[in-house]
């Protein structure tokens, strides 16, 4: 996962928001799929998009909603990476909207912040993102992730656009690639996770993202190779859960560093995010 010589790297380097910008802008109108590109609250007549409160034991959740105006469609949760809601999210839930769900990008800091707190993942690692958020993520735990996808999942499940009878989708980027794994454990009507060059995911304690795979869910985990070189034997570990649970999971090591899949990323790999980004439709086709 992301970390904080890795930061300091970049923004010594002088990684700015206009160099991801320059870099990423095409990469950003390719993943945000043509019908959905710029919209706004209101902007589309086919989509609709709107800031969201849940509440839950905890307080309450805030997000951002995108789902087609008309009809239901099966309800995802949308965890961001460590940087939290920006664009690139955005841009990113919209395309997920557009391929048939109706999808909750979820803030997963609200039990401190509310919103958008970076506007971009250079402004996170040239800003002194890691100090901010630290405090923050300090917070997550398997039961605080269990409790806030029960009421998320409970939110989703009483929405006009999504439709009940069918699964509810998790996924997860860098911090949150954990809450994918976690998230089908707490209901069950969420019947996928997907992993998305997360970290956390093999742990030494009882409450390990690994050891809470489920059986009657299915699970998609794509795993960065720097992050496979740095501990080759988690690949192993999460295959032997996925077995041990006879469950359908598809875990593999991608040719692309961590962070591959997000368009604000300095680490962005347009072929291999467009690879798992199938994978993770071809997933929830199977699971919801």
């Amino acid at each position: 996962m992301c970390e904080t010589a890795e930061l300091e790297t970049w923004a010594r380097n002088g990684l700015t928001r206009r160099q991801i910008g320059v870099a990423g802008a095409s990469t950003l109108a390719v993943a945000a799929c043509a019908p959905m590109a710029g919209a706004g609250a209101g902007a589309s007549s086919e989509f609709t998009e709107r800031m969201v409160t849940i509440p839950s034991p905890a307080g309450t959740i805030d997000g951002e909603f995108f789902h087609r105006s008309r009809g239901k469609a099966p309800g995802v949760i949308l965890w961001p990476d460590i940087a939290g809601i920006r664009p690139a999210k955005r841009e990113m839930a919209r395309r997920l909207a557009a391929a048939g769900y109706a999808v909750l990008l979820a803030n997963p800091y609200f039990r401190d912040v509310a919103g958008q707190q970076f506007t971009d993942f250079a402004d996170f690692a040239g800003n002194g993102g890691w100090g901010k958020v630290t405090p923050w993520r300090g917070r997550f735990d398997a039961e605080t992730i269990l409790a806030d996808t029960r009421a998320i999942a409970g939110w989703l499940r009483e929405q006009d656009a999504v439709d009940a009878s069918r699964g509810i989708g998790a996924q997860g980027y860098c911090m949150t690639g954990s809450f994918a794994l976690i998230a089908p454990a707490a209901l069950p009507e969420v019947k996928a996770g997907a992993s998305f060059h997360g970290g956390g995911l093999v742990r030494e304690d009882a409450r390990s993202p690994h050891r809470m795979i489920e059986a009657g869910n299915r699970y998609l985990i794509a795993i960065a190779r720097n992050d496979d070189a740095k501990a080759p034997g988690e690949k192993d570990a999460l295959r032997a859960a996925a077995a041990a649970a006879r469950v359908p999971a598809e875990i593999e090591v991608y040719p692309a560093d961590h962070g591959w899949c997000v368009p604000d990323s300095p680490s962005y790999d347009r072929v291999e995010a467009d690879k798992a980004w199938t994978r993770l439709l071809e997933t929830y086709r199977a699971a919801l």
